[in-house]
């Protein structure tokens, strides 16, 4: 597993601007222990903890797949599990604690900005459901959509398949790109940024022409009868 974790710290630090040792490494040892759970495991605790993000671990998982390391659709579903997980939990801390008492806790932590939350926020009053599928897209927003989410109660039947297509496209793309470079997979962190935008706008127009389309069905319907 990772025969050569020592090259991959020093490589995930540089790319991560972190000691070898720190949070990348930590993540390295997970996937070099557990394999593909592990990515999941390190992508669930990203939700809750900032320090390392996923366009680190996930690149990293697509570079151990192509070394045969771990599987690579097991990479892909262990992670878009993970993801999964750390959103409901998420949801589960809005939900159980409300607006103020959330907005409260988020101010004591230390890697947490209450202005991040109140962008998550302001996103999903924007968008509503849709912005939990859109919002596993945009940096920041895409681990604390969760909370407002949760503080609006949205259906838990609505929030989880919407959380998983999100983080299953995410996921797949940023595993598949780390896979596709190799040794080179940290580039996807710095080029993340353009990227994103286009899967982004991609989302929007998907979901934009799904509404038409079912609008112009229901008027066809409407005139039918």
């Amino acid at each position: 597993m990772l025969t050569t974790t020592n090259q991959v710290m020093m490589t995930a630090a540089q790319a991560t601007q972190e000691p070898a040792g720190g949070v990348a490494g930590w993540a390295i040892e997970l996937m070099e222990r557990l394999g593909a759970p592990g990515a999941g495991l390190a992508v669930a605790l990203e939700n809750l903890f900032p320090p390392l993000p996923s366009e680190v671990i996930l690149p990293l998982a697509g570079f151990a797949a192509s070394r045969g390391d771990l599987g690579l659709i097991s990479a892909i579903v262990f992670t878009t599990v993970g993801s999964v997980v750390g959103a409901l939990a998420l949801y589960g801390v809005g939900a159980v604690l409300g607006r103020d008492r959330t907005r409260a806790l988020a101010e004591k932590l230390p890697l947490v900005k209450l202005r991040d939350v109140d962008k998550a926020e302001g996103w999903f009053a924007r968008h509503g459901p849709k912005a939990v599928l859109i919002g596993r897209l945009v940096p920041v927003v895409r681990s604390l959509i969760s909370v407002p989410a949760g503080v609006e109660r949205m259906r838990v039947a609505v929030f989880l398949p919407l959380t998983a297509a999100g983080s299953l496209v995410w996921n797949s793309l940023l595993i598949m790109a780390g896979h596709q470079l190799g040794e080179r997979w940290h580039v996807v962190e710095s080029s993340v940024g353009v990227f994103q935008k286009l899967v982004v706008v991609a989302a929007v127009v998907a979901v934009v022409s799904f509404v038409v389309v079912k609008l112009r069905g229901r008027s066809n319907a409407e005139k039918v009868q």
